[in-house]
């Protein structure tokens, strides 16, 4: 049987969970998930896991969060001055937003407080500092 190596790109089912058992994402449903092994496409932590396996395949994967989405880092947090917010823009917390570098890159953004003077946004990645599980399956190596 041909093992999955770095460099191949495979195609997986997968269903992550957080620690309490709430499902974050799955394939169910979907065509499965491709990508290159050993690439940077997806999480380190679960790219990491996927060589030694063959089709067919099914494996439980623990991935810490500094293998996944990384810590939460407090510098992500700024609050910005209410009055610069389009009045139109809705502001209830975990509304989710995308924002403009001044370099013109898209960042999205979390609103996680709302005062009278000022909006705190958050560009962390909904899942840093979480440990994740995937249970995984290999359908095909390409």
């Amino acid at each position: 049987m041909t093992e999955v190596k770095s460099g191949d790109t495979v195609h997986i089912h997968y269903k992550g969970t957080l620690a309490d058992g709430t499902v974050f994402d799955s394939s169910e449903g979907r065509d499965p998930l491709a990508f290159e092994v050993g690439s940077g496409q997806i999480i380190p932590g679960l790219d990491q896991a996927m060589p030694g396996m063959s089709v067919g395949d099914t494996k439980t994967v623990e991935v810490p969060a500094d293998q996944a989405y990384g810590q939460v880092d407090p510098n992500a947090r700024q609050e910005v001055p209410r009055e610069g917010i389009p009045a139109d823009i809705p502001l209830d917390p975990g509304t989710q937003l995308q924002v403009q570098t001044e370099n013109g890159q898209v960042l999205p953004v979390t609103v996680v407080d709302v005062t009278d003077e000022t909006v705190t946004l958050d560009a962390n990645h909904a899942l840093a500092g979480k440990d994740l599980t995937f249970e995984v399956e290999l359908v095909a190596i390409a």
